[in-house]
């Protein structure tokens, strides 16, 4: 990492903003970032991160960009003015995004071409653990680059693990999503059956946390969502949800896999949203779930 002196970050949403302040604090290296909004540049100030008036900007600025926004058409947008710029010194592009498979490929090719190595890092786990710096990350890259570039990652997560080469990190990390969102599904319907069939939901959740249906979903999204009926706008929403099993399905029909199970989960999400609950915390497919009956 000798020849990477500066770091750029786009994008300082729920996620981005703290992992940028890890990066900020744990790297050695000078941190310069940007966002659409103003408010997570000032409160990064307070950690050395050096506010960038735009895109150009950082990519002539620093060494490595790392990339956390919300879907794929945001992060081909960024990427093309990334390699639009001039003058430019940024020759790494790491996207900790959740994007499509064959994008992540397609941008990829792009930025080659003009000179800028690019790696998938997508991350998993909570707000929490991307202040904590200890998300998972899933990389797709060369062995080498992902070596060279290993430190600063293990300044994010506490779980940095490559998974092949460009694009394998996003068929990861949403093959991942797809299973938690499915799984939550499932906890949804247990919740309902077993309240509706006289037991307490508290100790169902327990109960099920002590046996072979325990897991890291029920003991997060479960009993500490669902069980409260907690589901703030402040987290992992649903629609963020809904993009990511969009592109998972979008990964299964071309692996020609019929997957019945997350369909199911995609029909709650979609009510989820309909019902007005677009930005609220995804576990809130409970409601959809036990929307009607006796309560």
């Amino acid at each position: 990492m000798a020849d990477i002196e500066t770091l750029g970050f786009i994008g300082l949403g729920v996620m981005g903003e703290p992992m940028c302040e890890n990066l900020a604090r744990k790297s050695g290296c000078r941190v310069y970032a940007t966002d659409l909004r103003r408010m997570p540049l000032n409160r990064l100030a307070a950690a050395g991160v050096t506010a960038c008036g735009g895109i150009a900007e950082v990519a002539e600025a620093t060494d490595l960009i790392f990339l956390s926004l919300p879907g794929g058409k945001e992060v081909e947008e960024v990427c093309a003015r990334i390699v639009g710029s001039a003058p430019r010194r940024a020759s790494i592009v790491v996207d900790c995004s959740t994007s499509p498979v064959h994008l992540t490929r397609e941008l990829a090719q792009r930025c080659q071409a003009t000179g800028i190595a690019y790696v998938d890092a997508p991350v998993a786990r909570t707000r929490e653990a991307a202040q904590k710096g200890t998300l998972s990350i899933m990389v797709g890259a060369e062995p080498e680059l992902f070596e060279h570039i290993r430190g600063f990652l293990n300044c994010m997560g506490s779980d940095v693990m490559l998974c092949g080469p460009v694009g394998c990190g996003q068929v990861v990390k949403l093959l991942n999503n797809m299973m938690l969102f499915e799984i939550g599904s499932a906890i949804a319907e247990v919740l309902a059956i077993g309240r509706r069939s006289g037991v307490d939901e508290r100790l169902l959740l327990e109960a099920l946390s002590k046996g072979s249906a325990d897991s890291f979903a029920l003991r997060n999204h479960g009993i500490k969502a669902m069980l409260p009926r907690r589901f703030p706008e402040d987290a992992f929403g649903t629609d963020y949800a809904r993009k990511d099993l969009a592109y998972a399905l979008e990964l299964a029909r071309d692996a020609g896999i019929p997957a019945e199970g997350a369909e199911v989960a995609r029909r709650r999400l979609d009510a989820a949203s309909a019902h007005g609950f677009g930005r609220n915390y995804w576990p809130i497919i409970l409601q959809e779930v036990d929307r009607d009956g006796p309560r």
